[in-house]
């Protein structure tokens, strides 16, 4: 081989190596908007409208400005999981208690749902909301997906039984996306279709933006990911100033980060 040929293999190998450590130090600077403080257990999120969701001693609240609703539910123990994809209907999940509340925009209940009554068996481990009067439910002792008509108390099994252990799960109203122990991502529509996503880092804390990016934490880290094939799983760090915090949100490219004390919001740009 000549001289010539070895230097330019060795210039491309260069570059190369060059390309992947740049890869591996990708990094996302967000700016920041706003803060302020923030007497609250749990930073559930911001709906459309402007108002924040949170949790403290257990009291579920909506607030924007002045404007303030509370709900509490005693008799049902702890909150174990919010959903607020739709203003109008929100979702609490007291699992304890094998229940759910649906509130209206000012909190008042609408109506409560034990699944330990419905005439076909249901252990609920995740609720949230779907399409046409129905919730999203994995029913533990089947082990599979399903789909509550909370107007006609009706449930009907939409998957096959699941193989691993649900990580974590988040829903939108078509679809149910969950990680197992193995941080396999898939995803159910209401048709009862499962799709692989693939594979994704491992994490402490996760939200997903879609079936390919999501943004998770680890060891009080904060990053960006995008599976997508022609991406090839790229990660962004994401150069926020907290050096710790309990609970981050994204939407509509706004990043919230909820720490002991304080919310901060940032605008961040996702490649």
């Amino acid at each position: 081989m000549s001289k010539t040929m070895r230097l330019v293999i060795l210039l491309l190998f260069s570059a190369c190596s060059f390309s992947s450590i740049l890869g591996q130090n990708q990094k996302i600077t967000p700016i920041l908007v706003s803060k302020f403080t923030a007497d609250v257990d749990k930073f559930i999120g911001y709906d459309s409208f402007g108002y924040s969701y949170q949790i403290k001693n257990n009291v579920f609240s909506k607030i924007k400005g002045n404007e303030v609703f509370e709900y509490k539910n005693v008799s049902l123990g702890n909150i174990t999981n919010v959903d607020i994809q739709n203003p109008l209907k929100i979702v609490l999940f007291y699992e304890d208690f094998n229940s759910c509340v649906l509130l209206d925009n000012q909190l008042n209940k609408m109506t409560e749902i034990n699944f330990s009554q419905n005439p076909v068996p249901i252990v609920a481990s995740a609720v949230g909301m779907s399409t046409q009067n129905q919730l999203w439910v994995y029913n533990t002792l089947n082990q599979q997906i399903g789909l509550f008509d909370y107007l006609k108390n009706e449930y009907k099994t939409v998957s096959i039984p699941l193989t691993e252990v649900i990580k974590y799960y988040q829903t939108d109203f078509n679809t149910f996306y969950w990680i197992d122990k193995k941080n396999n991502w898939f995803s159910c529509n209401i048709f009862g279709k499962i799709s692989s996503l693939g594979t994704v880092s491992d994490f402490e804390k996760m939200e997903i933006i879609d079936t390919q990016k999501y943004v998770f934490s680890k060891d009080n880290s904060l990053f960006f990911s995008d599976i997508s094939k022609e991406d090839s799983n790229r990660v962004f760090e994401i150069e926020i100033l907290e050096k710790s915090f309990d609970k981050f949100y994204y939407k509509d490219q706004i990043l919230s980060i909820f720490t002991a004390k304080q919310i901060v919001n940032y605008k961040i740009v996702i490649p």
